[in-house]
């Protein structure tokens, strides 16, 4: 809540099924985007009774700047409802102030995680806890992302920390439609079964490579594994592929040569999945050997966004 405003009046209005909530307008964030907190009617009362104490002798909340840890900019001034005044100016109040805050009402309030610790908030945590609360409660995701400034909804779809309990209600699914089926299904293995699938792994070592096939699978090139992209060519068989190659690119001549044009189509099929394989082969001994430079970045190539706005105190 501490880059709320009070530059604006509530602009948005989002009905749930038993209640109204409002929308209210933060300052922009690192993309530049404006930024909405969602206000629940309780919320509503207690900003109204922080804008009045932040209310000036003219009735207006006074302009303050405000910094950027992330960005390590000023933002420009804006009429910030959580700001103090110290000596002659005002001053947001910061996010060191706001998490020594929530470590002295989570100790006084004696809360403690499984191993007896404390708990300890960061105020990022409560958008977190939010997003995760209201997708939960029925909010459509892309409403949520729009409220909490997201550019991308995978980002929104991150902040629902949820995934235990739909593990946990998954794995309860799973074993009651388990316990719908025969118990034939789930017998133990004879060691004939067991044989047969040892040996399929087994089976699948070839003189050039791996054959990848699933188990219990029919071979669909009828052994032909040289034509198959099932096949995973190993390195140390290079020079055994060069071969294959060479002989086929010899049988393809000697066909010709003799009229045996029925054997031509398919020495050539092969000698195209021959050269493929080399092919894979040569891209990945190159993917290896080869040295990706990234380079060191600047700050100011990695910064999103810069700002002139001079610190509160300095000359601009």
């Amino acid at each position: 809540m501490s880059p709320v405003t009070d530059g604006a009046p509530p602009r948005a209005h989002i009905p749930l099924p038993t209640r109204v909530f409002e929308c209210h307008p933060a300052h922009p964030d690192r993309h530049g985007r404006p930024l909405w907190e969602i206000v629940s009617p309780e919320l509503a009362d207690v900003l109204s009774t922080i804008v009045c104490r932040a209310r000036d002798e003219s009735g207006k909340i006074p302009l303050v700047a405000s910094y950027d840890h992330g960005e390590r900019v000023w933002n420009p001034p804006m009429p910030l409802l959580f700001q103090w005044r110290t000596g002659e100016q005002n001053r947001v109040v910061s996010m060191s102030t706001i998490r020594k805050a929530l470590d002295e009402t989570l100790d006084a309030a004696g809360l403690t995680d499984n191993t007896g610790q404390p708990l300890r908030y960061q105020p990022h945590d409560f958008r977190r806890i939010f997003v995760t609360d209201a997708i939960m409660s029925g909010l459509p995701p892309h409403i949520a992302q729009i409220i909490v400034g997201h550019k991308n909804i995978s980002t929104t779809m991150g902040y629902k920390a949820v995934y235990p309990t739909e593990a946990i209600e998954a794995h309860h699914a799973f074993i009651a439609r388990r316990a719908l089926r025969p118990s034939e299904e789930y017998r133990i293995p004879t060691s004939e079964e067991w044989d047969s699938f040892l040996g399929h792994f087994e089976r699948r070592k070839l003189s050039v490579g791996t054959c990848g096939r699933a188990f219990g699978t029919d071979c669909i090139h009828e052994h032909a594994c040289i034509r198959c992209p099932m096949l995973r060519p190993e390195p140390t068989q290079h020079s055994r592929l060069t071969e294959i190659r060479d002989n086929l690119i010899a049988r393809i001549a000697e066909a010709e040569q003799e009229g045996w044009l029925g054997e031509v189509e398919g020495l050539r099929v092969s000698l195209a999945g021959a050269e493929e394989k080399l092919g894979q082969l040569v891209a990945e001994a190159r993917r290896k050997s080869t040295a990706v430079d990234l380079g060191m970045p600047t700050f100011g190539q990695i910064a999103i966004r810069t700002s002139d706005v001079a610190a509160p105190g300095e000359v601009g």
